[in-house]
């Protein structure tokens, strides 16, 4: 059973959770992490992952929403962890495409969510956009301070990025992007990246797979995802679904296989 390591069931696309569930077990996706993005959303996206035993959430503070308001608190974020559905933090990070935050402050909401990492030694959920150099000099930076586990969320950027991020311990997560006509340099980038560093995700509602490109997107369609990637790695698409599931709760190890998975633990 796959895992979709990145979604956003609190977006209004999802009405129905336990429906949303059903159709991404059915399709062999079996647990699902959703992630927060503003603190003052996060309650809602706490509720969501308190209702199923097989979807976890992270806490933190997209880049679009750096500097709106309040800069994110590192006490914040380390007290909204105590809950044992909370399993990482972000997604932060840098983005320079759409420029909705100054840069400053996308940068300093970073360092804050690193530290929480550091800390706790949970998981870093890291967003990059059109920011590259910025986003490699930070982590570099932030792991001489003591190291923090970590993945760079719906990878889409160069073949060098991958092999630095790999190099620091962090994993890369794939997305439907994949799957994209156009993607070909992408899919060069990712023959390199080792197996045990891979995971697979939606980025749901947003990047649905082909062959639903243009639709919303939702945690059913990871499968693509992994199919297209298990295709790029030379693999068997039952190595791959072994592979990610595995990679996901060896970095997301404070959430808990549930009973329906334990079939692919080794």
């Amino acid at each position: 059973m796959l895992v979709d390591s990145h979604c956003h069931l609190d977006y209004p696309e999802f009405t129905d959770i336990a429906e949303t569930v059903r159709r991404a077990h059915t399709a062999g996706v079996g647990a699902m992490l959703t992630i927060g993005t503003a603190l003052h959303k996060f309650p809602d996206v706490l509720a969501i992952a308190e209702t199923q035993d097989n979807i976890w959430c992270t806490v933190g503070v997209h880049p679009h929403e750096a500097g709106k308001g309040e800069m994110v608190k590192l006490d914040e974020l380390l007290a909204w962890s105590e809950n044992p559905k909370v399993v990482g933090f972000g997604e932060t990070g840098l983005d320079y495409y759409y420029e909705h935050s100054p840069r400053l402050e996308q940068q300093e909401s970073f360092r804050i969510h690193i530290e929480a990492a550091r800390q706790l030694q949970l998981p870093l959920v890291v967003h990059t956009r059109d920011a590259e150099d910025d986003t490699l000099q930070i982590l570099k930076d932030e792991m001489q301070k003591g190291a923090f586990p970590g993945l760079i969320h719906c990878f889409s950027a160069s073949a060098g990025f991958a092999r630095e991020a790999v190099a620091m311990g962090l994993y890369i997560s794939v997305s439907g992007i994949v799957t994209f006509k156009k993607a070909d340099a992408l899919r060069d980038a990712l023959k390199d990246v080792p197996l045990d560093k891979l995971l697979v995700e939606t980025d749901a509602p947003y990047l649905a797979p082909v062959p639903y490109r243009g639709k919303p997107n939702e945690p059913a369609y990871t499968r693509h995802t992994a199919e297209k990637l298990s295709e790029i790695k030379g693999v068997s698409f039952q190595e791959l679904d072994r592979a990610t599931t595995d990679n996901f709760f060896r970095l997301f190890s404070k959430a808990k296989r549930p009973e329906s998975m334990l079939g692919v633990a080794r």
